[in-house]
């Protein structure tokens, strides 16, 4: 079955642009023009992806993405306008797991959104289970157990938190973690883990700095510390 990719902008001609350009690789694709349109889809059919626009009318990107959350933990791809930083890393902090920004190349959406669908189904040939003291990592059935209690966790942040798991104590730079998370590493995208592992430690930690699983390495990158 077709995967289904959820096109939410309110500019008419790049959806439908994107929505022919995806509809032609094979893809089913649904519409909409802003986040209230976009909750009413993804209630009555619930997408594979999301490519989201973040600067919209009525209910804006962020909000969308913020509201999504706390439901579903469907794959989300931003488009964003804006060059600077600011938007993008606000984006992954809610919850997104790529970025691209506009104006923007075909082929280039169709190589991140393969790429996010790809993480999002991957599992191991066999069941692999980790294990970091109360917290259960099991590949194949794609789970999150913290004290015996399923967590969300997005595609982009469970792979991370997976290679950081069956490497306790090793140190990963921001590159090796995007490329483990993503399949590949931009450089233009390495700052972006720090949003990623944000997400991360507000999920798995109780919140104390000096409690964190994942610590951090100044001037390196990340490690998930030894029990």
């Amino acid at each position: 079955m077709n995967k289904t990719i959820l096109v939410v902008d309110d500019e008419e001609r790049l959806t439908s642009l994107v929505q022919a350009y995806l509809q032609q690789e094979g893809f089913r694709v649904l519409t909409a023009r802003n986040g209230l349109e976009a909750l009413e889809v993804v209630r009555r059919e619930p997408p594979d992806l999301i490519v989201l626009d973040l600067m919209m009318p009525e209910m804006d990107g962020a909000e969308f993405l913020r509201v999504l959350r706390t439901q579903h933990s469907t794959p989300v791809i931003l488009l964003t306008a804006r060059v600077g930083d600011e938007d993008k890393i606000v984006g992954l902090e809610l919850g997104a797991d790529d970025y691209i920004t506009k104006p923007f190349r075909p082929r280039e959406l169709l190589a991140r959104v393969r790429a996010v669908l790809r993480r999002a189904g991957r599992s191991g040939p066999e069941p692999a289970v980790l294990h970091s003291g109360d917290l259960t990592l099991d590949r194949a059935r794609h789970e999150i157990l913290l004290d015996g209690h399923p967590i969300d966790l997005t595609p982009t942040e469970f792979e991370i938190l997976a290679a950081l798991m069956a490497a306790p104590g090793k140190v990963f730079t921001r590159m090796e973690l995007l490329e483990r998370a993503q399949g590949v590493g931009y450089e233009g995208y390495e700052r972006t883990i720090d949003a990623h592992i944000k997400n991360l430690r507000a999920k798995i930690d109780s919140g104390a700095q000096d409690a964190q699983r994942i610590q951090t390495v100044y001037g390196v990158g990340y490690r998930l510390a030894r029990e």
